[in-house]
């Protein structure tokens, strides 16, 4: 019932929505030329006047799409506008002096690849566009060369090594949610915390999500106490693309990234659909309903509302029959709302609200809370989450030096979490306050740029466990230079250095540098280098110990820091090789790269007891070794093939003992089909995982103890879709997951006594459920 009623308002919204889209108006579609976010910018905004009410240039394909009224304008004088830019059309060019008169990284007809990650890219700290950079195309007289855009690529001048995936990337799978958008990507692992909460995590470099950077458009996303559910929270639906960077990157973004920075770009008000509409429903019972609305107020102002809504009832899915759900019921319910202003002269300002509602329960397939709650009749759980979050960004490019500007980030956070595990209790609220000051320029020409600026960052924690109160405030206020050196369009070197001060930890500061070399056409190298630390926030971090009977012992502590323990310190360095090639007359390219970090101060979860989890501060060696090797080819037209392997060497000293981490495959393969022809699209993944260690549990009874290692496994996703229409397309999405229905059989221990001291839902080394297959429709105006 609660299903139907959600399905028939979604239906009135659609109804209402579509009929308010409905405009006299005409729709057209032309190739424009230019390079990147800064021409899009430039090109949208002369074609601006009355009786043009949208456009939206694609840079990826270079295709204007534009929506006017003819009665009062004629498509001959917007026209004239663009080529008054400096910009072509395929059958008229701008002037020489127009075109000369575009900053340099604009110059589309000399081009070879993407415009670099400059300082006019980069007002309010925005990427550039997702799709910037993917297609190359050049103009010589009356000849257009142009090759097809991966879905997927690194970008081939940003000097930091980054992997940006469009939102086609993200239609080869369901990606219900951020932790979904991973299932298509070699570099970035994604397991269940345990097997009874849900939460997953990403897995970068052989190091946990704890040690990746996610923002949000280059705000703070999930962190702190989020961490855990953190991506969970972020509706696929909403993800615009995904900029995936190893290593420690910018010292823009702050200090903490170790392992790398995923930054999630969404939906823009400007530039998505009117209406966006996604229902998705699947075989154990979960049904997820999206809907975005985007509307231009005028030349202006622009908005949009991202909606989500997902609930999942079936309190008896448990595949591996051991009596507990397999995943926890309830609903979940976010929103964005977003509205930015431009005046069409440089300054540009957006800002929003966000809100999560989630509610989760899980435990014993026959856990009633009304009945069962903190009494040991039958194991259950509750998490209820809600997220309040303000944002904003201010900023200004200078009309006559586009490559000066200056912009103003902003977000404010409470997050608060009620959870009980069985008889034991967490809450937690975190606060948050963040603010980024950038300032961009160059130092005479644009061979040399530099960015600075300062930030601030509070945060203030109180959790609970147990009947043990814990209560901190950071606060950290830091100032950063980072210069950018490009004699050629070979060579770039970028070097940073940013200070901070903790009221807890002191001062430090945070060194990083990354080369990009060119050797010759199509072969990139880079080398980078730089330390990072991060607050360890070991309750949140680690919840899934929570579904254990495990006792807990902080060990070591002093007053004054964090749960009493040091920061975490560690330095990355990286290597990697970039290959652009033609193979069977197509586009290929080939990668390699490797990534250690070093911990100087670590703090360790120690696991290898199983009637306790112990924290404490390194003593010793902590180490990640990583390596990647990747081939992209397409062997037939509309044909793409993805083919990984990944090696990772990890290990950490335990109570003096130098071993292997402990839930981590060092081996990985993975292979990945696109076919796509005539609106129909068939993508197939397959992930190979070698076996893990898992944490000695010799000191259970027999029937609960576990062997060393798991077994290594195969997963198996598979979609099609088909889209129909043109002008307002609809698609239709069917697909199966985990297809070889292989899942971890006694992912819990002692599941038949859950009050027992041997009772551990934590060492998870597989998926939790088997096969699942779902169905899906896609439409937008």
């Amino acid at each position: 019932m609660i299903a139907f009623k959600k399905l028939i308002l979604l239906l009135l919204l659609l109804t209402s929505a579509g009929a308010y889209a409905q405009q006299a108006d005409t729709t057209v579609v032309f190739k424009v030329f230019g390079e990147c976010g800064q021409c899009k910018h430039r090109i949208e905004t002369a074609v601006k006047g009355k009786g043009v009410t949208s456009a939206n240039w694609d840079v990826a394909s270079k295709q204007l799409t534009l929506t006017y009224l003819p009665q009062q304008v004629n498509l001959t004088t917007i026209q004239d506008k663009i080529i008054a830019a400096g910009h072509d059309l395929e059958n008229r060019k701008a002037s020489d002096n127009a075109y000369n008169a575009l900053p340099s990284c604009c110059h589309y007809r000399e081009s070879t690849d993407a415009a670099a990650d400059t300082p006019e890219h980069r007002a309010m700290g925005d990427t550039p566009s997702a799709d910037s950079a993917a297609t190359k195309t050049a103009q010589l007289k009356e000849v257009t060369v142009s090759s097809r855009t991966h879905s997927a690529y690194i970008s081939g001048l940003n000097p930091i090594r980054t992997e940006i995936m469009t939102d086609k990337e993200l239609l080869k799978a369901a990606c219900c949610n951020l932790s979904e958008s991973f299932e298509t990507n070699p570099s970035v692992d994604v397991s269940y915390n345990d097997a009874v909460t849900g939460s997953k995590q990403i897995q970068l470099l052989g190091l946990s999500g704890n040690y990746t950077q996610l923002t949000v458009e280059n705000l703070p996303g999930p962190r702190g106490l989020a961490t855990p559910l953190g991506l969970n929270s972020i509706a696929g639906p909403w993800v615009e693309s995904i900029q995936l960077t190893k290593g420690t990157g910018s010292v823009v973004n702050g200090y903490e990234s170790i392992a790398g920075q995923i930054n999630v770009e969404l939906r823009k008000p400007e530039t998505t659909d009117q209406l966006s509409a996604n229902v998705y429903g699947n075989s154990n019972g979960k049904v997820d309903l999206n809907l975005d609305l985007a509307h231009k107020l005028n030349g202006k102002w622009s908005t949009a509302l991202l909606l989500h809504d997902d609930f999942l009832e079936n309190k008896g899915l448990d595949m591996n029959k051991d009596g507990f759900r397999d995943l926890p019921t309830g609903n979940q319910f976010n929103l964005v709302d977003r509205w930015k202003y431009d005046d069409g002269k440089g300054f540009m300002t957006q800002f929003g609200v966000k809100v999560l509602n989630d509610d989760k329960t899980g435990g014993q397939t026959g856990y009633r809370p009304a009945t069962d709650k903190f009494s040991t009749n039958l194991y259950g759980l509750g998490i209820h989450t809600q997220r309040y979050e303000v944002f904003g960004k201010i900023g200004y490019v200078f009309p006559q030096q586009t490559y000066k500007s200056i912009g103003l980030q902003l977000s404010a956070i409470d997050h608060q979490q009620d959870s009980y595990f069985g008889l034991t209790t967490y809450n937690a609220q975190q606060q948050n306050f963040y603010s980024n000051l950038i300032y961009q320029s160059i130092i005479n020409n644009t061979k040399h740029k530099f960015k600075t600026g300062a930030s601030f960052l509070y945060d203030k924690y109180d959790e609970t466990f147990k009947r043990d109160h814990y209560k901190r405030n950071e606060i950290v206020a830091g100032a950063f230079f980072e210069y950018t050196y490009t004699p050629s369009d070979k060579v770039t070197v970028v070097a940073g250095i940013r200070g901070d001060h903790h009221n807890l930890f002191g001062t430090f500061f945070t060194p990083r540098l990354n080369v990009r070399y060119e050797p010759f056409p199509g072969t990139t190298l880079r080398v980078s280098g730089g330390r990072g630390q991060r607050t360890a926030n070991i309750f949140a971090e680690n919840m899934s110990v929570f579904v254990s009977n495990r006792q807990v012992e902080i060990l070591g502590a002093s007053s004054g820091y964090a749960y009493g323990l040091k920061p975490e310190v560690a330095w990355n360095k990286g290597l990697s090789i970039d290959q652009k090639f033609r193979l069977f007359d197509n586009d290929a390219s080939a990668s390699v790269d490797f990534f250690r970090n070093d911990f100087t101060n670590q703090v360790v979860t120690d696991l290898e007891n199983p009637r306790l989890v112990r924290f404490y501060n390194l003593d010793g060696k902590s180490y990640s070794n990583s390596l990647q090797v990747g081939l992209q080819v397409s062997p037939v037209k509309k044909l793409d093939i993805h083919l990984a392997y990944r090696y990772f060497d990890v290990k950490t000293t335990y109570s003096g003992h130098l071993l292997e981490r402990p839930l981590l495959s060092s081996n990985r393969a993975f292979a990945a089909f696109d076919y796509a022809t005539d609106g129909w699209k068939f993508d197939y993944t397959i992930n190979y995982n070698g076996r893990k260690r898992i944490p000695s549990t010799a000191g259970n009874p027999a029937p609960y103890q576990l062997t060393d290692y798991s077994n290594a496994f195969v997963m198996m996703n598979a979609q099609v879709s088909k889209t129909f229409g043109k002008k307002r397309p609809m698609d239709f999405y069917v697909g199966v997951e985990n297809i070889g229905n292989y899942f971890q059989r006694g992912a819990i221990v002692a599941a038949d006594q859950p009050f027992s001291p041997y009772f551990d839902a934590s060492l998870v080394c597989g998926p939790v459920t088997g096969r699942m297959a779902y169905v899906g429709w896609r439409y937008k105006i």
